[in-house]
């Protein structure tokens, strides 16, 4: 039986306290910023009048850092605890102690880069296209966070790798953390990339956003099957978690967007 027993703190100076968590969120930006670099400069070797240059990932990064975490908050606060911070409104500054939303993280850069792609004149699908081939490897950091911090941890289990995290009680559990950092991160990251660059969808603008919206979609709800549900939520519609319902929703959207990309195409 394993005990959950790591320290969310990775450095302690008394005056100041380095956490996983947010190690966890620079190292994610910082390698999926350097991916996302290589990925347009290998572009560039198969198409030279690809209109988006390194440099301008490089602009983009801090429109998509403000989006990742105003938007991964301000989803957590609306989607998942909107009473408890309404009473406690400084607690929605407090970051550094969890709580963060995928999906609001997700439409925070979708307005961020919508925003960008406006200033720079430039398809809005070809940005997020890239973003998409670099964001599991963030996810996959910010779950193994999610791991160490004892959070979101899983349904009971009896099962040889389960854990007990002291947060859930006395029973062991899934690591549903580590499920959806295989899930999301490595398969999401392989899917992804094999698709961008083998079969070379990147040069079909926004058929790979819809791929990681819709592949993101069914990992995640997969996963969440194996999460224990927030104990304040539950299953918000039948036996659905607020992560599948919203999972569901961007599958959704997904669908109307390759729906809408197909029609244009046949229309040119």
């Amino acid at each position: 039986m394993i005990v959950h027993n790591f320290d969310p703190v990775f450095i302690d100076l008394e005056i100041l306290q380095i956490r996983w968590y947010s190690l966890a969120y620079i190292l994610g930006i910082i390698l999926g910023w350097f991916y996302a670099t290589k990925i347009i400069k290998k572009l560039k070797k198969y198409n030279n009048s690809l209109s988006i240059k390194p440099t301008d990932f490089d602009d983009l990064l801090i429109y998509l850092v403000l989006g990742i975490i105003l938007g991964g908050r301000l989803g957590y606060v609306f989607f998942y605890n909107l009473e408890y911070y309404i009473e406690n409104l400084s607690e929605i500054l407090k970051i550094w102690k969890g709580g963060m939303s995928f999906h609001g993280g997700l439409l925070g850069v979708a307005i961020a880069t919508l925003l960008f792609s406006k200033i720079k004149k430039t398809n809005f699908f070809m940005f997020t296209d890239i973003v998409a081939c670099a964001a599991p490897i963030g996810i996959f950091f910010g779950r193994i966070a999610n791991f160490i911090n004892g959070e979101l941890y899983g349904k009971i289990s009896t099962l040889p790798w389960s854990i007990i995290f002291p947060a859930g009680g006395y029973a062991s559990r899934h690591p549903s953390q580590i499920y959806e950092a295989v899930l999301e991160g490595v398969f999401l990251f392989i899917l992804i990339n094999y698709f961008a660059l083998k079969k070379k969808l990147l040069f079909r603008a926004g058929y790979i956003s819809v791929l990681f919206l819709t592949s993101y979609s069914i990992f995640r709800i997969i996963g969440e099957n194996f999460r224990e549900p927030d104990k304040h939520l539950g299953y918000v519609f039948y036996n659905l978690s607020m992560g599948s319902l919203l999972s569901l929703i961007t599958f959704l959207i997904g669908l109307i967007i390759i729906y809408f990309l197909k029609k244009n195409e046949q229309l040119n």
